[in-house]
């Protein structure tokens, strides 16, 4: 029992001398990859898929918390599928601008930091979600949540693998994209 102890109590001063964050201080990320549009409907997959492109300015308060505005745009369209036939091609699309602010936490662990962020934003764009129990067709300013999970990778952090949503439950749709970032201080 006093070795799991120990080995609690020198984790813990370890971790707090290693960095999640690049640093403290100010920093650009940039991040670009595969955006996605899904629909909030269980029974079928239905979606779109296009570009991903965002940019963050980025305030690490802590080493484990950083404030994080951002700047995104992503654009889906349908996906191609057989012909069904006398069925409708069900879709969820977005062309769309992102504007908002989230907050980082951090696991300050070395190399590899898992980290994640939430916030509040607003999509301004064009967004289409068509299912068996919905036709929502929209054009103007929406709020979105975001929402993401990722890896800080390499010595200094710099550059990071992500699964990145935007929830938007007034169109019954969620965008998202598979991310690669990198860091560059100011």
């Amino acid at each position: 029992m006093k070795t799991t102890y120990k080995f609690l109590i020198t984790l813990l001063l370890i971790s707090t001398l290693a960095q999640a964050q690049p640093r403290k201080g100010e920093f650009i990320n940039a991040a670009l990859g595969l955006g996605i549009s899904v629909a909030d409907y269980q029974n079928e997959d239905i979606g779109g898929s296009g570009f991903y492109v965002q940019a963050e300015y980025v305030h690490a308060i802590a080493s484990w918390l950083g404030i994080r505005p951002y700047a995104g745009l992503i654009l889906t369209s349908p996906d191609k599928t057989v012909n069904q036939g006398n069925k409708p091609n069900y879709t969820a699309t977005s062309k769309a601008f992102l504007v908002g602010g989230k907050a980082r936490f951090c696991a300050p662990i070395p190399y590899v930091a898992p980290y994640f962020e939430t916030g509040l934003g607003v999509s301004i764009g064009a967004f289409e979600t068509y299912t068996p129990v919905t036709h929502i067709k929209k054009n103007g300013v929406i709020p979105h949540i975001p929402v993401a999970i990722g890896l800080a990778i390499g010595k200094k952090h710099s550059v990071e693998v992500a699964f990145t949503y935007y929830l938007h439950p007034s169109i019954d749709q969620f965008s998202g994209a598979a991310a690669l970032g990198f860091t560059f201080p100011l």
